[in-house]
């Protein structure tokens, strides 16, 4: 079991560099459009992460991989002070961007590894990531570090879309997420996300799953520019398994839908 102070090293082999290179590739593409996103600004998401995390006047939060710091600027409305951090030069650009034109003042932003921080232990009083699990190799790391930098009864939330049980279930949707965007790594099962949890010394209060939908091309369109890509997905959709809950496409009059499963996690340190 690994204990809320441990620090995992950075893994020093080749395809950890590759996939540091795949995640900074994509997430550079996607910064802007990602910031715009129907998905990336989601009331139900957002909410779901405000209700159960809620912050107050006066505490220091912390948002892990942030991104454009969406949820950064949504914590800073109840929360004393919001750090966030992430490894992608162009998401933080835009994060302090747009904190600038909202006129945040308790907002701060740095690029960085959200697995391996030198931020301070216990320093604050809770953290939250979105959509991040599925982008690690190793995601313990990122548990143990969540645990780390907040303080003793303090709160974590993590919020991510799910793995299916099913072994056949899964592998599909992988392969289509990772021909999407390369960056993907592998979505976790609640299960797994909940034994995560617990391994790094934090206890669950609550949990949440809830069907999540979005536009499939739109989804397409801001993850990949290779037709290649785009023809192997299709080819991909056309031989779907059964019992696939956690990643479908439907196709409605509006256009193509993509469903997910979402899941959120909240934990007392």
């Amino acid at each position: 079991m690994s204990s809320p102070g441990m620090v995992y090293p950075s893994v020093p082999y080749m395809e950890q560099s590759r996939h540091t290179h795949d995640i900074d590739q994509a997430f550079t593409n996607q910064a802007a459009s990602f910031n715009a996103s129907a998905v990336a600004n989601a009331s139900e998401i957002l909410e779901a992460i405000l209700e159960h995390s809620r912050p107050q006047r006066g505490e220091r939060w912390y948002e892990a991989a942030c991104g454009p710091g969406v949820i950064s600027r949504r914590l800073a409305a109840s929360a004393g002070s919001v750090h966030g951090v992430d490894a992608t030069a162009a998401m933080i650009e835009i994060a302090r961007r747009e904190a600038a034109a909202a006129e945040l003042d308790n907002v701060t932003f740095e690029v960085g590894d959200a697995t391996a921080t030198s931020l301070p232990d216990a320093g604050f009083d809770g953290a939250v990531t979105r959509f991040s699990v599925h982008h690690i190799q190793v995601p313990s790391r990122l548990f143990a570090e969540l645990a780390r930098v907040v303080r003793p009864g303090g709160t974590v939330a993590i919020l991510d879309h799910l793995a299916d049980p099913d072994a056949d279930a899964r592998s599909w949707a992988q392969e289509i997420e990772r021909l999407r965007d390369p960056s993907h790594w592998a979505s976790l099962s609640d299960a797994r996300l909940r034994e995560l949890g617990r391994d790094a010394g934090l206890d669950l209060t609550h949990e949440q799953r809830f069907p999540f939908e979005l536009d499939f091309d739109d989804w397409l369109e801001r993850g990949t520019d290779s037709q290649t890509a785009r023809d192997l997905i299709e080819l991909s959709l056309a031989d779907r398994p059964e019992g696939t809950d956690c990643f479908s496409v439907s196709t409605k009059p509006a256009g193509r839908i993509l469903r997910l499963q979402m899941w959120i996690g909240v934990w007392r340190r």
